[in-house]
């Protein structure tokens, strides 16, 4: 028995994708060694980034010129791409200063703008329009407009490039996006990447993830800052703990807590709060109550909130007031537990975070 044929033009548009794209998709992975200088845009003619790439480090040099009553300057930046920190200095300051920085994401990639033009070329929203070299690069320029804009791009295929994009609104000069002026894939001296004996004892400021793990000595995957929403879906019932950070030892002390489950965050209320000598806060204003007298033990509980609400927890010392803040809803069963983590109970210019327990020891439901 024989084999049905397909015909041929069926497979025709796809083999002409496959041609047309795979040197795009084969030049996804950018290479781990480069040296690429390019025009930084700003409205500063002549500041260029020059971006040294060995492996998991990279350096981005940035000069910018001499103008009218401002001298040139530079500075450096070192990023660890495992370590996710950026370490930058004034190469010309006396003494050196160092400041590092976690980060995450996008850290100036000259690769990474090929994904949306391969992406633009295989949607047909920008199409071939001609060649063009540029300083010795050989490129494919790629055109495409609608009613919002239009964009210009000049694409080394060979390396997976853009090494000149452009793009304009209506009526508007073209804006230039990206604009190499140099390439090599030659690997840049170790010398590049040797931090300054100035930088050596700097750290970056604790994550998130340190900072909890600091505060509650446990591990920072068991907790959700409840200062950052959005609010969970589900309903609970929240049980609000105070208590000492470090030691999560719980404050058996009397304070004031108060709750606004009104809240609208695009018509947000005044309030006011009233201090005694003692410390002791009133407060009004939109739906804000007091809600001291459901306090128990330290502990005390907040059946069904909405998504996000106001709330505060005082320690009344004398002329000092309390306050309320925003606080989203996180459901980890039906009863959650939310803990008011002082960073110093005697000073409340420390602060605090609003800590959800989502699992381990302290996500357990009180006893009854």
């Amino acid at each position: 028995m024989s084999t049905p044929r397909v015909p041929f033009c069926l497979f025709v548009p796809v083999c002409l994708c496959l041609l047309a794209c795979a040197p795009l998709l084969n030049a996804q992975t950018p290479p781990g060694a480069y040296v690429i200088t390019q025009s930084v845009g700003g409205g500063v003619p002549g500041a260029t980034s020059t971006i040294y790439r060995s492996g998991s480090k990279v350096l981005v040099d940035f000069l910018t010129p001499a103008q009218t009553g401002t001298p040139a300057s530079r500075s450096l930046s070192l990023y660890d791409l495992a370590a996710g920190t950026d370490t930058s200095w004034d190469p010309t300051a006396n003494p050196i200063q160092c400041n590092v920085a976690h980060f995450s994401g996008d850290w100036g990639d000259p690769f990474a703008m090929v994904a949306e033009v391969t992406k633009d070329i295989a949607s047909g929203d920008i199409k071939p329009a001609g060649t063009d070299t540029i300083d010795g690069i050989q490129t494919q320029i790629y055109t495409g407009s609608s009613p919002q804009e239009t964009e210009k791009v000049w694409l080394d295929q060979k390396d997976g490039l853009v090494i000149r994009a452009q793009a304009a609104a209506p009526n508007t000069p073209p804006m230039v996006l990206v604009d190499i002026t140099k390439v090599s894939f030659t690997t840049p001296p170790a010398s590049r990447f040797v931090l300054p004996a100035a930088c050596a004892g700097v750290k970056p400021p604790p994550t998130p993830a340190e900072l909890i793990a600091a505060e509650t000595g446990d591990d920072p995957a068991n907790w959700v800052n409840g200062s950052y929403g959005p609010g969970s879906a589900d309903s609970c019932t929240i049980v609000v703990h105070a208590v000492a950070s470090k030691t999560m030892a719980p404050l058996n002390r009397h304070y004031q807590a108060a709750i606004d489950t009104t809240y609208d965050q695009s018509n947000p209320p005044h309030y006011t709060f009233g201090v005694a000598t003692d410390g002791t806060t009133s407060f009004s204003g939109g739906g804000v109550r007091e809600i001291t007298d459901q306090v128990h033990n330290g502990v005390f509980s907040i059946g069904n909130p909405p998504a996000y609400f106001m709330l505060g927890v005082y320690f009344p010392m004398p002329n000092r007031g309390g306050d309320v803040g925003l606080v989203y809803r996180q459901c980890f069963g039906p009863v959650t537990n939310l803990y008011f983590v002082a960073k110093d109970p005697a000073n409340p210019d420390d602060g605090w975070d609003w800590l959800y327990a989502k699992s381990g020891k302290y996500a357990a439901p009180p006893a009854q």
